[in-house]
């Protein structure tokens, strides 16, 4: 009996030790896995951008005049080729952290597997000397008691059921080990996949960065009338952030004196229906008092305290910026297939070193006759020729607004309601830049925000 308890309490130690290894390895197994299965969706999308990328490329180089266009395209290009090396190189390091938790897994089933060998071996010797019925019952008919008759009956069952148990184990982890070495087969062939796609997309890497020199090598060529456009451009952009800037304020300032007009107009509303209630009760206690055959009935008058005017709730600026902001990092992008091709802020020229460009929202290219969409729902409050050429729209979300610069046609009217994703015109083709985009920029009041800090997946 001493034995069956030693290896019981010996058996029950490691049990719990193998245990809460498993338990934190496989808490650590699954993050890593969640984060694989984020990494290998983010690869996914960069692989489309770069698609669109490579289509908005095939338009440019058929121009020949589209040089600054196809610069732009491969400077996107280059950048979301180096975020999707950077994404393999994290999928890399992830996988190295799975197969090291699953080795150490591996050995912990091994060493399992050996202690539980070794057991099972020891209670086959002692079972090999004690293993006829009559041994077992001279066993038991030697105790001295009852009681310890039943003892060493209920001992004998245990043993039996112990060493059944132990062989099932042996068999169940002897199953684990396999599955654990299949797993680990396959994370190392998945392992060596990306490696071969790393250098693949490292290669592509040097091929664009060398098309990228080529093209800056052309626009410096001509770097003089490159500047004076650049210059130009700036000049026109100054220009449209003015226009914009002009037609925000002026749809503050008209939503500030509706505002006014409102609460006077309540104001005097409430004030007329007080006067009402005076006179009515003033004729109601004249009445009273001139009947005496009734009993005095004092003038009850409800406790009233003053009332000013509240903006309703629904349509306050600020209940719509909550609904607004609430949507940041979630917002459905202007033009469905389009990427980002001008920053917001301050940037350098790609093809002059030290020429800066400014920038309130930023530049997204696109496909020629791409849908330009609304990024949330709102009300139009303002649409004008942009001095950059083209057609901008502005959409009011309580005290946020979205601006849609660089419109070839507008499909809509000032003072419609507009739902999120509603088509709002067509995105403008430069036939000098080679290029097919539109300036979309997203205000708070008077002051601009990062337009990708809002956009779904823009950063």
């Amino acid at each position: 009996m001493t034995l069956l308890k030693y290896e019981n309490h010996n058996n029950k130690w490691l049990l719990w030790l193998f245990v809460l290894i498993f338990i934190f390895s496989n808490n650590n197994f699954a993050q890593l896995k969640n984060k694989q299965k984020e990494l290998e969706q983010k690869k996914k999308r960069i692989h489309e951008e770069i698609d669109n990328i490579n289509d908005l490329l095939n338009e440019t180089r058929l121009n020949k005049k589209s040089s600054i266009g196809t610069l732009l395209n491969i400077k996107v290009k280059l950048e979301k080729r180096q975020e999707l090396i950077n994404t393999i190189k994290a999928q890399i390091n992830e996988l190295n952290n799975q197969i090291q938790i699953n080795e150490k897994q591996l050995l912990a089933l091994k060493n399992n597997l050996d202690k539980l060998k070794a057991d099972y071996s020891k209670m086959i010797v002692f079972a090999s000397r004690n293993q006829d019925n009559y041994s077992k019952l001279m066993f038991v008919f030697a105790a001295q008691g009852f009681n310890q008759a039943y003892a060493r009956l209920k001992y004998i069952q245990q043993y039996n059921q112990f060493r059944r148990k132990q062989a099932n184990e042996i068999v169940t982890t002897q199953n684990s080990i396999g599955l654990k070495v299949e797993e680990l087969k396959n994370q190392k062939h998945e392992k060596n996949l990306l490696l071969g796609g790393e250098q693949e997309e490292k290669q592509n890497l040097d091929n664009e960065r060398k098309e990228q020199e080529g093209v800056i090598e052309q626009l410096q060529a001509k770097e003089k009338t490159l500047k004076h456009d650049l210059e130009k451009k700036k000049k026109e952009i100054i220009e449209l952030q003015s226009a914009i800037k002009k037609l925000i304020a002026e749809e503050i300032k008209r939503r500030a004196e509706e505002a006014e007009k409102k609460a006077k107009e309540e104001t005097l509303a409430k004030e007329k229906a007080r006067k009402e209630e005076e006179k009515k009760n003033k004729k109601e206690n004249h009445k009273n008092n001139q009947d005496k055959e009734k009993p005095a009935i004092a003038d009850v008058k409800p406790d009233k305290k003053d009332n000013y005017f509240t903006p309703d709730v629904s349509e306050s600026t600020e209940a719509l910026s909550d609904e607004f902001i609430n949507n940041r990092g979630k917002l459905p992008w202007p033009i469905v297939k389009g990427v980002i091709c001008a920053p917001y802020g301050e940037y350098e020229h790609p093809a002059i070193k030290g020429f800066m460009m400014v920038n309130n929202g930023i530049d997204i290219c696109a496909p020629k006759g791409s849908t330009v969409r609304a990024v949330f729902a709102g009300e139009v409050t303002g649409i004008s020729v942009a001095p950059t050429g083209g057609k901008l729209i502005i959409i009011r979300h309580g005290e946020y607004y979205s601006v849609y610069s660089n419109l070839g046609d507008v499909q809509v009217k000032t003072g419609q309601k507009i739902a999120v994703k509603q088509p709002i015109g067509t995105a403008l083709y430069n036939d000098d830049d080679g290029k097919t985009n539109i300036n979309f920029q997203i205000w708070k009041g008077q002051k601009t925000l990062d337009p990708a800090a809002w956009l779904f997946g823009a950063r």
